[in-house]
């Protein structure tokens, strides 16, 4: 049993370390994609992805019982992760279209 925790908390540690890597790795690319008219839709993806590390930080928080009163963010910040995802679907096909156009 114990051998089964000490795999979840590694388990959880590594997510958590991965998922701010991301979080890190999209705000840097946030200022490629000022440059780049064609890369808007990454804007809000990057937002998805620093929400992503955001739930992932706080289920981690949930699972070690550090601050267990934030645990209903886990529900609350995936529907705005689905909300920015499709900002970002329709971003792109807006920018497809018109370079279709042109």
């Amino acid at each position: 049993m114990v051998e089964v925790l000490f795999y979840i908390g590694v388990l959880q540690l590594t997510v958590v370390f991965l998922a701010i890597a991301a979080g890190l790795i999209s705000l840097t690319l946030f200022r490629v994609s000022h440059q780049n008219k064609e890369l808007s839709a990454w804007k809000s993806l990057m937002v998805v992805v620093v929400l992503f590390a955001l739930v992932e930080v706080v289920g981690f928080l949930d699972a070690f019982n550090i601050w267990r009163e934030i645990n209903y963010m886990r529900h609350i910040i995936p529907s705005f992760v689905l909300i920015f995802l499709i900002i970002a679907i329709i971003k792109q096909i807006a920018v497809t279209k018109e370079q279709r156009c042109s």
